[in-house]
């Protein structure tokens, strides 16, 4: 069965496998990213912010989300997803939630709101043969814009010591996905989706895919 990705900009996806769909950090009506409202089984928010916390637009009809909004072991229609809080800077001091998400034998990391390159404890030791790894990417220090988000070498340097088989970049500007390209070494162009099996994944090491909101 294929898992398809889709990105929505800021931090927001869509992801589907069969007859279920994840949704992570939709923005809110309040927000000034863009909202998509689309009908999800399950909504996971990593920081209480209005753009990440909109989970009225992930309801759609009568689908109305399981929502996680914070650490914690939770299982949820065959999904398990384990959440680790970490310290975020985005809009102000806040708790952000890591989320490890397995699905149909694929394993996502999903890592929101983050500003620092180190990790708690607990999400050190528990993060490890991640499939795909979702990776905000903000502004370099110094460069005059607010660095509430890991800048592109930190960002990098973190997805090197994580090991995901597909890095997939998120909440970034034109300018920091040149920077962070560059600081791997790569020139990806972005893909209108990923669609992707377990066995698809098998020998790729920390393979850049940029998907276009």
């Amino acid at each position: 069965m294929f898992m398809v990705i889709s990105y929505f900009g800021g931090e927001c996806f869509k992801v589907t496998q069969g007859d279920l769909t994840l949704a992570f950090n939709p923005p809110s009506k309040d927000s000034s990213l863009k909202a998509s409202k689309f009908g999800a089984d399950i909504a996971l928010v990593s920081l209480n912010h209005e753009d990440f916390n909109g989970v009225e637009n992930a309801a759609f009809g009568e689908r109305e989300p399981f929502v996680i909004s914070g650490p914690g072991e939770y299982e949820v229609k065959g999904v398990a997803v384990r959440g680790f809080g970490s310290e975020s800077n985005y809009g102000g001091k806040g708790i952000n939630t890591i989320y490890s998400v397995s699905l149909e034998g694929i394993n996502l990391c999903f890592l929101g709101a983050l500003s620092s390159a180190e990790l708690p404890q607990t999400a050190k030791q528990e993060l490890d043969d991640i499939d795909i790894l979702f990776l905000p990417i903000g502004p370099s220090t110094g460069s005059g814009q607010a660095t509430d988000l890991l800048d592109y070498s930190g960002a990098y340097a973190l997805a090197v010591k994580l090991e995901p088989k597909v890095i997939v970049p998120m909440h970034y500007t034109s300018e920091t996905l040149k920077s962070f390209l560059k600081e791997a070494g790569e020139e990806v162009g972005p893909v209108e989706k990923l669609t992707v099996k377990k066995k698809d994944l098998e020998g790729k090491e920390g393979e850049i895919i940029v998907l276009q909101a």
